[in-house]
């Protein structure tokens, strides 16, 4: 049975004593509540209870008579604040869901009894700590996050990262919050690369944590597919972030004391890297990571070498000190002799550089990348390179239409902090300032373009709305057939799917 939104139960609820299913959704009354305990006694059949949303504040006592219930869900229920004793005796339970439940604070320490729980879901709630014996569930396929608690009242009730080693069969997405010194024994006994079944781990430390020898231990599966380190107040990366073979997302937040990085273009399977506050002053040739793919190379033979060869988005944000990001020679060897190859980052699409203010030069490789995407914000240095530019205002254009296809470009200026579709209201001025300075539309089609019969510009749009132009004079047509006459003529689309047309505030503009 589903109820949504409900001022109170039916009448008729009462009588559905075989009653399998229960999904409450959204309620905001405080009637449920009330109503709870009643409906709990009645519905001893229920093996699926599904709360979530709602406003419930907490889990009344006779939630302990569905002895048959397996599936409970207060995802979302914000004002959850606390989880009855007496859930902790429902032997068949196999899920327990909080998350978003961000009221609340403590999970029963009786938890360690539901041995068949199969999966526990604590992330954005406010859990400070697992209960001490949480190992003893060696059932758990899904453990969302593993807080640990820090000094403190609550020191004697939590469960450190030793109990993780007979959790072997938790799989999907693990968080491991508030890591920090003292805990390398726990650590090691954690066993993290036995969790065969984990792809994705998360490894939040407690301020700018220093310790390299506690992240050396806490080695993953190498099936693992994404990587997450915030905090990490450590010189250098653990060494067996180069073993991860599989992997294909990989952020590093918040690592300050970070200044060189490991040859991540060597990782075969990586797709998206950010790099987000960390005090790397150059990425040189070392980032890259060249090897060559053929050992042994005889004389006149070309050796193919590829450095982030699945990379497609590339994130670098607020790394104040980065002020080289080299190239690298694309061809190295003499005449006649062994010529080595070199294509870094060829599947490139997006590139995001936000408050990179010393970054002089974007390297040869992302010029020639075939990028769609890029955003520049708050890189001075770039703007001011790469805006004198004849052939266009961002680099790339002309690298990229050699690679046989149109570029798609996104730019973020320098006015806006943050990407217009994210602006809120309290950015207004910047987004009037910037607006009001446009003098221009149109659509520049190069004279040395090799434009192909039946080109197509905006293939799929088919809603534009402009405002606030209060300059625009002039929006410019293009000749829809170019070519001398009795000569090659192209033909040329613009906006063929467009539907929905709106323009505001235009007194200059002439149509």
């Amino acid at each position: 049975m589903m109820l949504s939104r409900e001022t109170s139960f039916p009448s008729s609820i009462h009588r559905s004593k075989g009653l399998r299913s229960l999904f409450i959704g959204n309620t905001r009354g405080s009637w449920l509540g009330a109503a709870l305990p009643n409906v709990m006694k009645q519905l001893t059949c229920i093996r699926s209870l599904n709360v979530s949303g709602s406003s419930i504040k907490e889990i009344p006592k006779e939630v302990g008579k569905l002895i048959h219930l397996r599936h409970l869900n207060f995802k979302g229920c914000r004002k959850l604040v606390s989880l009855s004793e007496t859930m902790c005796d429902l032997c068949n339970l196999q899920s327990l869901n909080v998350f978003q439940c961000s009221s609340l604070k403590e999970l029963p320490q009786a938890i360690v009894k539901l041995v068949n729980l199969r999966h526990l879901r604590t992330c954005y709630s406010s859990v400070a700590f697992m209960p001490k014996g949480i190992g003893r569930l060696t059932c758990l396929r899904t453990l969302d996050c593993f807080t640990l608690c820090g000094d403190g009242e609550n020191e004697s009730k939590a469960a450190n990262l030793r109990e993780l080693k007979n959790l072997d069969h938790i799989g999907g997405s693990l968080v491991i919050e508030n890591i920090r010194g003292g805990g390398i024994e726990d650590a090691a006994k954690a066993q993290l690369k036995n969790k065969k079944h984990l792809l994705c781990l998360k490894l939040n430390f407690d301020l700018y944590h220093k310790d390299g020898i506690l992240i050396e231990i806490l080695q993953p599966s190498l099936d693992l597919e994404r990587l997450s380190i915030n905090l990490y107040g450590g010189i250098v990366l653990p060494n067996w972030m180069m073993a991860l073979t599989r992997l294909q997302d990989l952020e590093l937040i918040d690592c300050g004391n970070l200044e060189v990085l490991p040859p991540l273009g060597r990782l075969p399977t990586l797709e998206f890297l950010q790099l987000y506050s960390v005090a790397v002053r150059r990425l040189g040739a070392g980032f890259v990571g060249i090897a060559v793919e053929n050992a042994k190379i005889n004389e006149g033979e070309i050796a193919r070498v590829t450095a982030f060869p699945k990379l497609r988005r590339l994130v670098i944000s607020f790394l104040f000190k980065l002020e080289e990001w080299d190239g690298i020679e694309r061809r190295v060897g003499e005449e006649d002799a062994t010529t080595t190859s070199i294509f870094i980052m060829p599947q490139l699409q997006k590139l995001s550089l936000i408050d990179c203010t010393l970054l002089r030069a974007l390297p040869d490789y992302v010029l020639a990348a075939p990028l769609q995407v890029l955003h520049v914000v708050e890189c001075p240095n770039l703007s001011k390179r790469y805006g004198k530019e004849e052939k266009g205002a961002v680099p790339g254009t002309s690298s990229s239409t050699q690679n046989g296809g149109p570029v798609i470009l996104e730019l973020r200026l320098d006015k806006v902090r943050r990407p217009l579709m994210r602006t809120r209201a309290n950015d207004q001025n910047k987004v009037k300032e910037l607006m009001d300075s446009i003098k221009e539309i149109g659509l520049q089609v190069p004279l040395n373009a090799n434009i192909n019969e039946g080109d197509i510009a905006f293939l799929k749009l088919k809603s534009l709305q402009i405002w606030g132009l209060k300059e625009v004079e002039e929006w410019d047509g293009i000749e829809r057939r170019l070519g001398e006459e009795d000569a090659t003529t192209t033909s040329i689309f613009i906006m063929p799917q467009l539907q929905h047309l709106r323009i505001h505030e235009r007194p200059l503009l002439r149509i």
